[in-house]
């Protein structure tokens, strides 16, 4: 890997200090996780005990009072070189795409009811967009929130929702005003226990097995109207959008890293599996697809951390980082797609981590907006 300018003495730090978490606490329970197909709650609260939630929440309030995207970028890459994105997951959607809502749309009442809870662990959070009629098409959804008195009477499905069994908050995108597409959306934050408020089964998936990815229902559930973020009805799509490029950041900084994992398996593995009397990397096939794979590797993270020096910097805009997201993941797949081809029939046993990478994978092209979205909306920047 080529030399990488983005970090400072601290993040190294804290990149030592998270890597020990991970392999004490995540990796010797991954498996059995797998099996479960969700991961232990308590896990989660003991990130929050160790700060590695809710960097950015202001230390009055528990957290670490340090607004700097690059700590998050390093808990997403620490996942993915141990293995263990589906098991980590709970926490890269918690600081990554779910974080931004409670800290930038919230008062101060709701600050002080919900971020403490969000930096120790004790609240997991979720989002919900996505409804078993509508995928990418935020403005179809078909949710209701109806003001009624100083409450919302909410009513819908969401599928497809990460963290949809463990959370204990959900930001809800629905229609408070059925009439509007863009502005009649608004987002509640409803809350475990909420009566109306359950959950389906936890979805059996091809890959990310130990993510619990759920369908949730409200049956005129009554959300305080003091749960509603943004402090205006209407914006709830604005929002949405605004969080976007923060969301497929992290998507593509998880698909690098993961195809660095893969790719340094796969180096790992020529060198000691044999053929002919030779190191099966030795024959120039090998050779030359683990060169062609280091280069486009060398490639997509120089691109990746002068996109999240953009962000940092306040510049990534929605197009950029639809590119992110697209050719990250785009290229991920092809790597570890061609890892497990150099490791011919144990590359499709279970008990080889390319096996479980390659199912894990194939979803990266798929959520936080297809990549034939993704290209739509760098399409449409061209002018056209």
């Amino acid at each position: 890997m080529l030399k990488r300018t983005l970090f400072e003495p601290e993040h190294d730090l804290f990149r030592e200090s998270f890597r020990a978490f991970v392999e004490r606490e995540i990796v010797p329970n991954a498996d059995s996780w797998e099996q479960a197909g969700i991961v232990d709650k308590a896990m989660f609260r003991r990130a929050g005990e160790n700060g590695f939630l809710g960097m950015e929440i202001p230390e009055a309030l528990g957290g670490g009072g340090v607004d700097d995207f690059r700590f998050n970028v390093i808990i997403d890459e620490e996942i993915q070189r141990a293995g263990v994105m589906a098991s980590g997951m709970c926490i890269t959607l918690h600081n990554d795409i779910c974080l931004p809502y409670f800290t930038d749309l919230t008062d101060d009442e709701q600050k002080a009811r919900w971020l403490p809870g969000l930096a120790s662990g004790e609240l997991m959070a979720a989002v919900a967009m996505t409804e078993p009629g509508t995928g990418s098409d935020l403005a179809g959804i078909r949710s209701t929130a109806i003001r009624d008195g100083d409450s919302y009477i909410l009513n819908g499905a969401k599928t497809f929702i990460t963290n949809g069994i463990n959370s204990d908050v959900v930001i809800v995108a629905a229609k408070t005003d059925p009439t509007q597409a863009h502005r009649g959306m608004s987002l509640l934050v409803v809350e475990e226990g909420m009566e109306g408020f359950s959950r389906g089964r936890n979805l059996d998936k091809v890959g990310m097995h130990a993510q619990d990815t759920a369908e949730l229902f409200f049956s005129d559930v009554r959300v305080p109207a003091a749960n509603l973020l943004g402090g205006e009805e209407g914006q709830g799509f604005f929002h949405l959008v605004r969080n976007l490029p923060r969301e497929r950041l992290s998507l593509a900084v998880g698909a690098v890293a993961h195809a660095w994992a893969a790719f340094g398996w796969t180096v790992e593995y020529c060198r000691e599996r044999r053929a002919f009397g030779q190191p099966i990397g030795s024959f120039q096939s090998a050779k030359f697809t683990l060169a062609e794979m280091k280069t486009e590797l060398d490639v997509a993270q120089v691109f990746i951390d002068r996109q999240t020096q953009a962000y940092l910097d306040g510049e990534l805009s929605a197009d950029d980082a639809a590119e992110a997201k697209w050719w990250c993941s785009d290229l991920e797949f092809r790597v570890v797609d061609r890892c497990l081809q150099l490791f011919g029939g144990y590359g499709y046993m279970e008990e080889y981590p390319i096996a479980r990478a390659f199912r894990d994978a194939r979803v990266q092209r798929i959520y936080g907006g297809t990549n034939e979205i993704m290209k739509e909306i760098v399409g449409r920047s061209l002018g056209f």
